[in-house]
């Protein structure tokens, strides 16, 4: 059997010091030991939540061309979209995973919809700790600024009196319309 592997690290950090591409190249190869050989093996330095990866676009045209399976360390090094692994999946192409290899397209599904939910926690986590971050330092966040409490609720009242005169306007002209529509 054959396989294409693709590896995939977020940050240029990692790609040049070889830290996590040479973890996945391990993990890839003691999986493929016995059952096969590589084929190809593409490498991308990009963030998971792009879908424009040409190197995985080459690593899945070169698998489907010769029939060999698209093979990641990882399914969280593909991505962490359930909609981008759907497509992927019907791309014609097997995909594997190296630390799932009883996965199957079920199990594929499943897995990236819970590595879709960690992430979005990890993003809220980090956000939350952010802003608590500045908070603490002194930061104003959002419309907190108590010295300009006039100013924001005169410019709150001058544009809901600005969208209620085109709220009537609207609703003059749309009168009329219907006015003359009746008498056509």
């Amino acid at each position: 059997m054959h396989y294409v592997t693709y590896l995939r690290v977020s940050t240029d950090c990692p790609g040049k010091s070889g830290l996590g591409l040479e973890s996945q190249r391990k993990a890839v190869a003691d999986h493929v030991a016995g059952k096969g050989e590589i084929a190809a093996e593409y490498v991308e330095i990009e963030s998971g939540k792009k879908n424009d990866r040409p190197q995985l676009a080459r690593a899945l045209a070169v698998a489907k061309r010769i029939g060999a399976v698209l093979l990641i360390a990882k399914l969280d090094r593909l991505a962490r979209n359930v909609a981008f692994i759907a497509n992927l999946l019907e791309a014609g192409v097997e995909i594997a995973a190296a630390d799932m290899p009883e996965a199957n397209r079920v199990l594929l599904h499943v897995m990236t919809a819970v590595a879709e939910h960690e992430a979005q926690a990890i993003s809220d986590r980090t956000r939350r700790a952010a802003l608590a971050a500045a908070k603490a330092r002194g930061v104003a966040l959002g419309w907190s600024m108590p010295g300009r409490a006039g100013e924001q609720r005169h410019a709150a009242r001058k544009g809901a009196e600005r969208n209620a005169r085109k709220a009537v306007s609207m609703r003059q002209m749309s009168c009329r319309s219907f006015a003359r529509s009746r008498t056509s």
